[in-house]
């Protein structure tokens, strides 16, 4: 059960870089300081404020919206009313704050900005897990997320319920069509991806029709990605792995609309750039009630 006493703010360690990332976004958005609050708000004025999510979907960001006001004053206190990563039908009250009425209006903006987002992702991330959950499919993210927000974007996927892809470059093979093309073809790209890479490292690649695909199993890729197939043609490629043993995984302008006609192919894998690129921002809002001083 949830502890929903009053305690200081903290910065969680779970988040790599959280407090780093924070702080850059403090600086963009603070710059200088906080002037209107600075002008309009009496030193030492008390207040306390509710975080308020105004529609439904899943609460993400949590760690990170408690973050921005630790760091902004450690003064601020807050009790969690609701768990990370659960969903709401509709309004609720989600947080608690209380503390230095400057200190919770100079964080506002960055903290909303935060959950809101990430929320956003939460919320579609579980709606396309719900959706593929039937045909025992994996839903998993991409690299397409905002430059500098990465590792907060992909925790949100997780709290949806999504899986991560590769968090960057170094984190896994992923053959692609530019790839290929420079690398002078699909069997080429394999075998030397192959001589190169860690024994126990997955060797994953594109392919854009059946003749990429026979040419990448005979190659001995260990996973292919199926891109921008249509669903009656994934089908019969998907058969084709299978009899192979070859993981699958399908991607392509994947969207809410569509996946439930991937999935029913029963890849082991569909990948939505959507997750992060297309996520509508979950509405939050932070209502105060300011403690006047004498």
């Amino acid at each position: 059960m949830i502890d929903t006493a009053l305690r200081p703010c903290r910065v969680s360690t779970e988040i790599p870089g959280l407090a780093d990332q924070i702080a850059r976004a403090l600086a963009e958005d603070v710059g200088r300081g906080d002037l209107t609050t600075r002008l309009t708000v009496p030193a030492g004025t008390r207040a306390r404020a509710t975080l308020i999510q105004k529609a439904p979907g899943v609460l993400a960001g949590a760690p990170v919206f408690e973050a921005v006001f630790a760091l902004v004053d450690g003064d601020v206190s807050i009790a969690w009313l609701v768990e990370e990563g659960s969903a709401s039908a509709g309004r609720r009250d989600v947080a608690e704050l209380e503390g230095d009425a400057r200190a919770l209006l100079t964080g506002e903006r960055t903290a909303l900005n935060y959950v809101q987002r990430l929320s956003g992702i939460a919320t579609m991330a579980a709606r396309a897990v719900e959706i593929a959950a039937p045909f025992e499919v994996t839903v998993l993210d991409t690299r397409k997320t905002t430059p500098g927000l990465r590792t907060l974007e992909k925790y949100a996927t997780r709290i949806g319920g999504a899986r991560n892809h590769r968090l960057g470059l170094d984190d896994g093979i992923l053959i692609k069509d530019n790839h290929i093309a420079a690398a002078g073809g699909i069997t080429a790209a394999i075998q030397a991806a192959r001589a190169g890479a860690p024994p126990a490292m997955m060797i994953e690649i594109e392919v854009g029709d059946f003749a990429g695909l026979e040419e990448a199993l005979a190659a001995g890729a260990d996973m292919v990605l199926l891109d921008n197939w249509d669903p009656i043609a994934v089908r019969r490629a998907i058969e084709i792995c299978d009899e192979a043993d070859v993981w699958t995984e399908i991607s392509g302008g994947i969207t809410l609309d569509t996946i439930g006609h991937y999935a029913a192919a029963r890849p082991d894998y569909i990948s939505l750039g959507a997750l992060t690129h297309s996520a509508t921002a979950l509405d939050f809002s932070l209502d105060f009630v300011v403690e006047t001083p004498r």
